[in-house]
């Protein structure tokens, strides 16, 4: 195992494990001292291409050599190819480029409010989820569903209405008569929650009350869009289209780019003076997404994620589903949980002592989220190192 120590001039916001990465290739990453590591996490459903991808990296150079940054007082050629891909591929309208999955999170929030003072409505309420994760803003906090993360930093914004995932009907009844409604935001699939999905046939009731109701229809395909689960964003399963989508993670393959993407309910809302970034939709992030998308087409990675994460479900199922003390191996495409009957937090520096990366979320459901050029053979990999850690560490446990 690495020795990376911690820095003392590093603000400690994050409970490392001591290991250093040096480089990558594929799925694959070293350490500084030079330890091999096959990449389950992929930086947290970011590095889409894995590492050192034979084409992204001589684009991304290109790049560099001509303009890394400009302002967004001037028109910026790679937001308009970007944005004209996100559209085709949503069937959406208009899209703002931020940074991070926060920014995009963040601005639809604004969004939604400014949609609801634009009806006279001067408290605008949004309904929100029960596990939700959305950032670490004040706002993007305030819209999750996690008391732990929330602690310290109250008073917490207002403005939202707290809803158990799939039932309709709590829905329905938390919203029943309440004329400051403007919005229903959640996550496709739940992700730092624990892999919750939301069910298809919900979606499309949600949709449908959106409509009846004049709500924006919000879904944060931050972390299981982009390819991820089989489909270019998670939603698309069931059909739909929402008002509002943002993105980040995966788009820029590892450069941080966010994006919200909209429909025509909301593709109008914002004017110039209302919202801003300096950062977002530079021309390297946006050169970044542009070559990322291209490449995900041309190398068919959004079938691949299908096909590989329904075998590496389908193996995870066969060789730990069964087990005592595992409740469930859920998920779609390359973004699966691994939920267990108890926390599991110690299977994170098992499993990267063993040469595999993963995260724990939740407490106790394992999150694979690799690259989308993951193959089976390295599918099995991920198991054959998975599967024996998880029987070991159920059976010490008793």
């Amino acid at each position: 195992m690495s020795t990376a120590a911690a820095s003392p001039h590093v603000m400690n916001t994050y409970g490392r494990l001591p290991i250093a990465m040096s480089h990558g290739d594929g799925v694959w990453v070293w350490d500084t001292e030079g330890r091999r590591y096959l990449d389950g996490l992929g930086g947290i459903a970011v590095n889409t291409l894995g590492h050192n991808h034979p084409k992204l990296v001589p684009a991304l150079q290109d790049q560099i050599a001509k303009i890394i940054h400009s302002s967004n007082y001037y028109h910026v050629p790679g937001q308009e190819g970007l944005a004209a891909k996100l559209v085709e591929l949503s069937g959406m309208t208009n899209v703002f480029f931020c940074s991070t999955g926060l920014e995009a999170n963040e601005a639809a929030l604004k969004l939604a409010r400014k949609f609801g003072h634009g009806k006279g409505i001067e408290r605008p309420e949004i309904v929100v989820y029960e596990h939700a994760f959305h950032g670490r803003s004040i706002a993007t906090l305030s819209a999750t569903g996690n008391v732990r993360v929330q602690q310290g930093f109250g008073p917490l914004v207002e403005g939202f209405i707290r809803v158990p995932l799939n039932d309709i009907e709590a829905l329905k009844e938390k919203t029943a008569g309440n004329p400051n409604v403007v919005a229903v935001f959640f996550e496709t699939i739940q992700g730092e929650g624990g892999i919750h999905p939301m069910r298809q046939e919900y979606l499309r009731q949600v949709r449908a009350l959106c409509d009846q109701n004049d709500w924006l229809l919000m879904i944060d395909e931050v972390q299981c869009g982009m390819g991820r689960t089989g489909k270019w964003f998670a939603h698309q399963w069931a059909g739909i289209v929402p008002d509002v989508m943002p993105l980040a993670k995966g788009l820029g393959s590892g450069v941080p780019i966010g994006a919200v993407v909209a429909g025509p309910r909301a593709a109008d809302i914002f004017q110039p003076g209302n919202h801003g970034t300096t950062f977002g939709g530079n021309p390297l992030a946006t050169r970044a997404g542009v070559e990322t998308i291209r490449i995900m087409e041309e190398d068919g990675l959004v079938e691949n994620a299908a096909r590989v994460g329904a075998h590496l479900k389908a193996a995870l199922e066969r060789e730990i589903g069964a087990l005592p003390g595992v409740k469930d191996v859920r998920g779609q495409g390359l973004m699966l949980g691994v939920e267990l009957d108890r926390p599991c937090g110690a299977i994170l520096q098992r499993a990267a002592d063993a040469g595999l990366l993963l995260s724990v979320t939740a407490d106790s459901v394992i999150r694979l989220v690799p690259p989308l050029i993951l193959t089976e053979a390295e599918a099995d990999q991920i198991v054959a190192i998975l599967a024996p850690l998880v029987k070991a560490f159920l059976a010490e446990q008793g």
